[in-house]
């Protein structure tokens, strides 16, 4: 099993510290953590792609280009890219340089985006939501399949009458995967099309999630993609040495941006009693020792069928020294136990 961490390069104020970490600072301890996670041996690193005050990363592609000459192996993956309201030619021809400093590393991960803001940003409508996806993901693999672009055009996208597209990805293709929050229509999208699936679980019982993982691989199985079916379990989490601590140390941070969004989109705050829930092993929340978080994973592998599993860790504002401390932990005493289970 591979295993990776992702996250959003959160910025603001520490709940527990009180200190202020703005962006700049963030980029650069994001850099050492990826750094870490290579030489504990972690499979994947992925940054998403937000447009707000309290996430640093807005490109994805050039946050990554920091690490990609100081780190040797771990994979170097969006997290997602918001496709909908970008280029895809642009995204692509970033995302080839950085395979290319990595020594063909380069992941992309694409998808609809959790958040709007880009929409309006770079001038697209929310109506359009759905299409501007379907059209530009089309656009983007013709553009991994031949250097030389032959594009008729869309209501989204430009035409391109046999214009190159360069640089090309080291090994030929661009890994890429399609990041889902639930839909069916995206789990049947991703499987026709033959791309490995991004399952994204952050609340909710992980196991219900079975039918929509059944319903990728028998859409791939129908359009001829058994071999290419692959299915990453992307979630929430922390890990120490100690579950306790690691509980008590990621909650206040995890509760802070977790009733932000809350207030933006109508529930209400969460209390430690529904955190402490969600550790249960039929829990959202990834949360514990080495032991508890490995079994977790394991217990869960059977019915998902996942071979890759993400952990975003560094929700809101933590101290930067526990969170190498959580990348080691995770690395050397995670790791090793889910892959051999």
């Amino acid at each position: 099993m591979e295993v990776g961490l992702y996250t959003f390069g959160d910025v603001g104020t520490d709940p527990v510290t009180g200190k202020r970490i703005d962006a700049p600072e963030r980029l650069r301890n994001l850099v050492e953590e990826i750094e870490l996670a290579d030489q504990v041996g972690l499979d994947v690193f992925g940054l998403g792609e937000h447009h707000r005050p309290n996430y640093a990363v807005s490109s994805p592609a050039v946050a990554l280009a920091g690490a990609a000459r100081t780190t040797k192996s771990i994979r170097l993956s969006s997290a997602v890219s918001v496709l909908s309201s970008d280029d895809p030619v642009r995204v692509y021809q970033q995302f080839a340089t950085l395979d290319g400093l990595s020594n063909g590393r380069a992941e992309l991960m694409v998808g609809r985006g959790s958040f709007i803001e880009s929409f309006p940003l770079f001038g697209y409508e929310l109506d359009d939501y759905n299409a501007l996806f379907d059209e530009k993901l089309a656009m983007l693999l013709q553009i991994d399949r031949d250097p030389t672009l032959k594009w008729p055009g869309t209501e989204f996208t430009q035409a391109v009458g046999g214009a190159g597209v360069y640089p090309r990805p080291q090994n030929g293709n661009l890994p890429m995967w399609i990041a889902a929050g639930g839909t069916p229509q995206s789990m049947v999208r991703a499987g026709a099309l033959g791309l490995p699936l991004a399952l994204a679980i952050i609340g909710g019982e992980p196991r219900r999630f079975k039918p929509l993982a059944d319903l990728y691989r028998r859409a791939a199985a129908e359009a001829g993609h058994v071999d290419k079916a692959r299915v990453s379990l992307n979630v929430h989490g922390y890990v120490g040495e100690d579950g306790k601590a690691a509980a008590d140390l990621f909650f206040p941070a995890q509760k802070q941006v977790m009733d932000q969004i809350g207030r933006e989109r109508g529930w209400g705050p969460q209390s430690r009693a529904q955190f402490d829930a969600s550790m249960s092993p039929e829990g959202a929340m990834f949360v514990g020792d080495p032991n508890q978080v490995a079994d977790k994973i394991l217990g869960l592998k059977d019915d998902l069928g996942f071979d890759r599993v993400s952990i975003q860790m560094a929700i809101g504002v933590i101290d930067h020294a526990e969170m190498l401390k959580a990348i080691e932990v995770l690395g050397t005493k995670v790791a090793p136990l889910l892959r051999a289970g």
